[in-house]
């Protein structure tokens, strides 16, 4: 008997601690990611993603699925960022040489960015075409500050147009696309916008066919996989973010017939080729409805978050905001042999086309002698700069999604008089202009 109650002495104790011992292990065991029981994650409910074509000379509907729902638009928003600039070189405010300024406001956006230092300038026309292949949230700041003084006043601008084009599910907050919740658009609107851009401005449809550019050594394919493999296909924008989905508006000409196709909230940038090229498969392949894109009825409400269809099982390093990878071929059938052209899955496998890069460049135009457009105040005109220029030694610098460095003019020259040593490692310590631009 006394035996027993030793051992139970023993019992008790251990009996006692366990039970408390127990939820600390279990909230450690959550805390650092170990919990074997967690409930699993609900899959992303589907949302059927909009979609429209339309024939440009008319303006009328193909076919369309729910193409006035409201919708993030991502980078298919430097459309609109073209169509404010252009709309400003046609009433004289610029030209496309104009050189514009990159502020430090412009330096802090997202990638896709071309990376250049404050006080560096790019032409307009550089610019617009960085933009539309690079897709550089960078640039597109750079132009809004250098149209209309600053970015707020671009977005006025911006929803100006879409008004005055007939766009009635649009309101935009800033000239690349970054997700902001009022920042919305519909695939109707951006149809619009589209063929505004190819009857108003036929002269800069090159802008939105652009296979590649190259500044100093580094060469940057478009975004657009359709341009290349799709027979006819000459334009326009790629967008995506996770909210978005992969955006897509898309123009193709086929026996001098041109339509323009938009695809909204696709889960990939392969869906997203093979869905528009089904799309115009089928546009080329029908006629013309009655019905004007512009009278489609509104349908109203907010937009649907695409996070869980288009990000949810990918890694961050994959979904940098707007950097899409097409740096490598995206693979073919089986047997490394392309698949033929059948339907818009097998066009989206062929191999990566090779492009001919046209060259680009930092800086003023060559002897250029006119204003240049920056950061200002509202209703200040153009050449009247409410920003500190750096030395032009730090024009130019690396693009920033690919660490290629553009070329950049010769160093000054040291001063020989009254230079105090600087207390370096081997003497290379950068000059404090630029180890600023460095530190953006």
């Amino acid at each position: 008997m006394e035996k027993s109650f030793r051992s139970l002495r023993l019992i008790l104790p251990v009996a006692l601690v366990l039970p408390l011992a127990a939820p600390d292990a279990a909230f450690a065991a959550r805390k650092h990611g170990h919990a074997h029981h967690a409930a699993p994650a609900a899959p992303a409910p589907y949302v059927p993603t909009p979609y429209v074509a339309i024939d440009v000379d008319s303006g009328h509907v193909i076919a369309q699925r729910d193409a006035t729902r409201a919708w993030y638009p991502a980078s298919v928003t430097k459309l609109m960022t073209v169509y404010v600039a252009l709309q400003a070189v046609e009433s004289g405010r610029l030209t496309l040489d104009t050189p514009l300024v990159v502020s430090a406001r412009a330096t802090r956006e997202k990638p896709s960015k071309m990376g250049f230092a404050p006080g560096s300038q790019v032409t307009l026309d550089n610019a617009l075409k960085m933009l539309m292949v690079k897709s550089a949230n960078d640039i597109a700041v750079t132009i809004a500050e250098g149209v209309s003084g600053s970015v707020e006043a671009f977005a006025t601008e911006m929803n100006d147009a879409a008004r005055s084009l007939g766009m009635q599910e649009s309101h935009f907050v800033n000239p690349n696309g970054l997700h902001d919740p009022n920042h919305y658009s519909s695939a109707r609107d951006m149809a619009v916008l589209g063929r505004a851009l190819l009857l108003r401005f036929p002269n800069q449809a090159g802008l939105f066919n652009i296979g590649a550019f190259r500044i100093g050594e580094q060469v940057v394919p478009t975004h657009n996989g359709l341009i290349g493999r799709y027979p006819g296909a000459d334009g326009m924008k790629t967008g995506f973010t996770c909210p978005a989905g992969f955006n897509l508006v898309a123009s193709a000409s086929r026996s001098g017939r041109r339509v323009i196709v938009v695809v909204f909230g696709d889960v990939s940038a392969k869906v997203r080729t093979a869905h528009a090229a089904d799309l115009l498969d089928r546009a080329f392949a029908s006629s013309a409805g009655a019905d004007a894109i512009t009278a489609l009825p509104s349908a109203g409400g907010s937009p649907p978050d695409m996070r869980g269809q288009a990000c949810g099982r990918r890694g961050k390093a994959q979904l940098a905001a707007e950097n899409e990878d097409f740096g490598a071929p995206i693979a073919g059938s089986e047997g490394g042999e392309a698949a033929p052209q059948k339907n818009g899955a097998a066009i989206a496998a062929l191999p990566r086309p090779a492009y001919q890069p046209i060259d680009l460049y930092v800086g003023p135009p060559p002897g250029y002698q006119g204003p240049v457009a920056g950061p200002r105040p509202a209703d200040t005109p153009i050449g009247a700069i409410a920003y500190t220029l750096l030395p032009t030694a730090a024009a130019a610098s690396a693009i920033s999604d690919h660490a290629a460095v553009a070329p950049k003019p010769p160093a000054p020259k040291a001063k020989t008089a009254k230079a105090k040593p600087a207390n370096t490692h081997a003497g290379k310590a950068k000059p404090k202009t630029e180890a600023k631009a460095a530190a953006h």
